[in-house]
């Protein structure tokens, strides 16, 4: 379907001619006529299928059509970098449509605050804002909501794993009740069946291909012992047509010791982490978007709330802990019709995580052997109980040879 049959705005549809917007996806084709018709929704998509566009260009179409300077709709996300991610979609459609937006969330400095408060006094037309620094707003300032008529919440599912079902409740009290509602969620648990029936109103229910990678990605995996992860994802960087790569490790202090390493070896590489100022992780996006910076090491704080098109290759350092977090990680790269390669190393603790993701994704990832010269991992089988990580003599001994081989090698440069 094209954006063209929608029966956008002219403003709107120039826009989207400018930007390169000609077919919409799947999501998007099924639930923008929805929301042009003021129905409710409860929408499942996976990663990268373009949901954001969906709820953004309906909204945008009605905000174009009757524009006053009035909060017209609430975007609510768990992490800055989701929100800033639709904050730029927005302001891009804006130099089009005239509606403008404001980004709330925490970690800056007080201007940055009082700019916040500003825009939301000021009547912005679209606020884009995590719960908890909302509610740090709502609870100083008085502000004027009884003109809302759109509430959206974004990665539903994430914002209630982290804790913020109380704060999204709390901020929907202030909203008027005659409202349009829109849930969009990769994950369908019941804690979200629960948070849907208290806050929508006669919902259309929309599922695209929940919880499966885009078949655009080519799936593999290594077996290998941690303390030859480092020397394995070194060998796969130098593979050039690797030109964009996220690595995700489970752990910031895996991150930030593996971007020392990386670094040493004349990688250029920064880590993505919590620990690091806001305006650092902001310098950070922005160098990895433009291409000048090759690779990204973080946490999964990365892992949904980016949308980089040509991420050749996303890297696991280590299984996930939730099969759902793996979705959400390979589908940084394939994203937009693109393909891109996802490649996960399985040491022998984390077999039992890894097959129940691939139960998850009906689907066996190929295990591809390590390059010569590396010893050999562990054997794939989920079922056995860990022995403690500890291999066998024969390992052992490969571990041994290989390692001299290192010295060797080392010591010839």
């Amino acid at each position: 379907m094209k954006f063209t049959e929608f029966g956008f705005s002219e403003p709107l549809e120039e826009g989207l001619d400018s930007m390169g917007f000609a077919d919409a996806t799947p999501i998007q084709e099924q639930t923008i006529p929805l929301i042009l018709k003021q129905q409710d929704l409860i929408a499942c998509a996976q990663t990268g299928t373009g949901k954001t566009a969906s709820y953004l260009l309906p909204i945008l179409n009605k905000i174009t059509l009757n524009k006053k300077d009035q909060v017209n709709t609430l975007i609510l996300v768990p992490t800055r970098e989701l929100a800033m991610q639709i904050d730029q979609q927005i302001m891009g459609f804006g130099y089009f449509t005239g509606a403008t937006s404001i980004c709330v969330y925490g970690g800056g400095d007080g201007i940055g605050y009082e700019q916040q408060k500003r825009a939301i006094h000021d009547g912005v037309n679209i606020i884009v804002a995590t719960p908890g620094r909302l509610i740090a707003h709502m609870s100083s300032n008085k502000f004027d909501f009884s003109a809302l008529e759109h509430l959206v919440l974004d990665e539903a599912d994430r914002m209630l794993d982290m804790g913020f079902n109380d704060d999204i409740m709390r901020i929907i009290s202030y909203l008027p009740k005659k409202r349009q509602s829109l849930l969009f969620s990769a994950t369908m648990p019941p804690k979200i069946r629960t948070l849907a029936k208290k806050i929508l109103d006669t919902p259309a229910e929309i599922s695209v291909a929940i919880s499966k990678p885009s078949e655009g990605i080519d799936q593999q995996a290594y077996l290998v012992y941690d303390e030859h992860k480092n020397d394995l994802i070194k060998q796969i960087l130098r593979n050039p047509k690797y030109l964009s790569t996220i690595i995700f490790a489970s752990k910031k202090d895996i991150v930030k010791k593996l971007t020392r390493e990386l670094s040493k070896a004349g990688l250029e590489v920064e880590g993505f982490h919590s620990d690091l100022e806001q305006v650092k992780r902001e310098e950070i996006m922005q160098r990895f978007k433009a291409k000048r910076l090759k690779v990204l090491v973080g946490t999964d704080v990365i892992s949904r709330g980016i949308d980089i098109v040509g991420i050749s290759l996303v890297v696991n350092y280590d299984v996930p802990p939730d099969p759902e977090d793996y979705v959400h990680r390979v589908g940084r790269t394939a994203r937009a019709a693109t393909t891109g390669t996802a490649i996960t190393f399985i040491n022998d603790k984390d077999q039992g995580k890894f097959s129940r993701i691939e139960r998850l994704i009906e689907k066996e990832v190929p295990k591809i052997p390590v390059p010569e010269g590396f010893p050999a991992g562990p054997e794939y089988n989920p079922r056995a109980k860990s022995k403690g990580g500890k291999p066998s003599k024969f390992q052992n001994n490969r571990k041994r040879k290989f390692n001299n081989s290192k010295k060797l090698n080392k010591a010839a440069e």
